[in-house]
């Protein structure tokens, strides 16, 4: 198989290419950021006909990788001929990739949950006007795309998410005092610094459920979260007769990057002994000390451009975490606020980036 990695120096970019690796596939496109040695790394190995990078990491290899061909935008990678994407540029920068990879009928593994949030309806529109194949790569929703296999959507009662709780379940009390430092260290993850602080405030969860009721294409109310520190069950599904499917597995994303790339068959991998623990938990988020959780149901609840909004707000609302502008407990304030400033009105693209641009320069003023 051909494959193009988007986001390739990340983390799901560096598991895709170990997965590549199990699977023997050929990678013929990488779009990477600023991580130059990483980057340079995978092309020695890779050999890939096309490369992405930011400016400043195209700079410092373009002479070292003479002949190579250097793509002006990450959507020129995910439109190069291959038969499967995996989608893993974070934020909506990587919405762009995300669309020229569907338009041009890829199978698309899609790891950024931005797209779905902001642009789901586009981009399945986008999916059947190629024929393009979209496949869950968070292991949450890969979880419910394999429990509903053979299943019917009308008989689903409810989806049902899980979240671990991320680094601040149950202390510090206090979360006025919490640092960037304390955020990054996520108990159970690796993950990049944004989706990291995400998984600190709950929102993270939020916007899983709002990818899952675009992905899905199920009404909102008909999603739930509950908290599992385990980590591992990572989704549920509960059907009209009462029946309860789950899928279980290792906190290990190749597998569920592999899933995407290969269903409906299920190829051998190292991690088939994976120990199982011996105690799983399940109960309900609390929303009082995570109010992000709930801002993304009113986000969904008031629609398709408030959505868009709350996603760009956390954007802005976690970069200013990150450099010391603002305290924890003001990125969900911030997003609450421009959330009940978002404008109503029908989706599309043009309105889409209209509305992410207006909400981000309002974020900036609120802070």
């Amino acid at each position: 198989m051909r494959l193009v990695v988007l986001g390739s120096t990340g983390s799901i970019g560096r598991q895709t290419l170990e997965v590549a690796a199990w699977r023997g596939w050929r990678v013929v496109g990488l779009a990477a950021g600023k991580n130059a040695e990483r980057l340079a790394e995978q092309i020695e190995r890779h050999r890939p006909e096309v490369v992405y990078a930011h400016r400043q990491a195209r700079e410092a290899l373009a002479p070292r990788f003479a002949g190579l061909r250097w793509a002006d935008d990450p959507a020129e990678v995910a439109a190069w001929p291959a038969e499967a994407a995996v989608a893993a540029i974070p934020g909506l920068a990587g919405l762009g990739p995300v669309r020229a990879a569907v338009e041009s009928g890829k199978r698309v593994a899609l790891a950024n949950k931005e797209a779905m949030v902001a642009a789901g309806p586009l981009i399945w529109a986008a999916a059947e006007a190629s024929g393009a194949a979209l496949l869950p790569v968070d292991s949450e929703h890969s979880a419910l795309f394999q429990a509903l296999q053979g299943e019917r959507i009308p008989e689903v009662a409810e989806l049902i998410l899980t979240a671990s709780g991320g680094p601040f379940l149950r202390e510090p009390e206090d979360l006025e005092r919490v640092t960037p430092e304390m955020a990054l260290r996520h108990p159970r993850w690796r993950m990049g610094p944004k989706v990291t602080v995400d998984s600190a405030t709950l929102f993270n969860k939020g916007l899983e459920v709002l990818e899952a009721k675009e992905f899905f294409r199920v009404p909102l109310e008909r999603i739930r979260v509950l908290v599992h520190p385990q980590a591992y069950i990572h989704g549920l599904v509960r059907f009209r007769d009462g029946s309860l499917k789950a899928q279980l597995g290792p906190t290990d994303m190749r597998l569920f990057i592999q899933y995407a790339l290969t269903h409906p068959e299920r190829a051998a991998t190292p991690l088939v002994e994976a120990p199982i623990p011996e105690r799983l938990e399940l109960f309900p988020p609390d929303t009082e000390r995570f109010p992000a959780l709930d801002l993304a149901y009113r986000a969904g609840a008031k629609g398709p451009l408030a959505q868009v909004a709350a996603n760009a707000a956390d954007e802005v609302a976690v970069a200013a975490f990150l450099s010391g502008r603002i305290p924890f407990t003001r990125i969900p304030r911030l997003i609450e606020r421009v959330i009940e400033e978002a404008p109503n009105g029908p989706l599309d693209w043009e309105g889409l980036y209209a509305t992410d641009a207006w909400a981000r320069r309002r974020s900036e003023e609120l802070l």
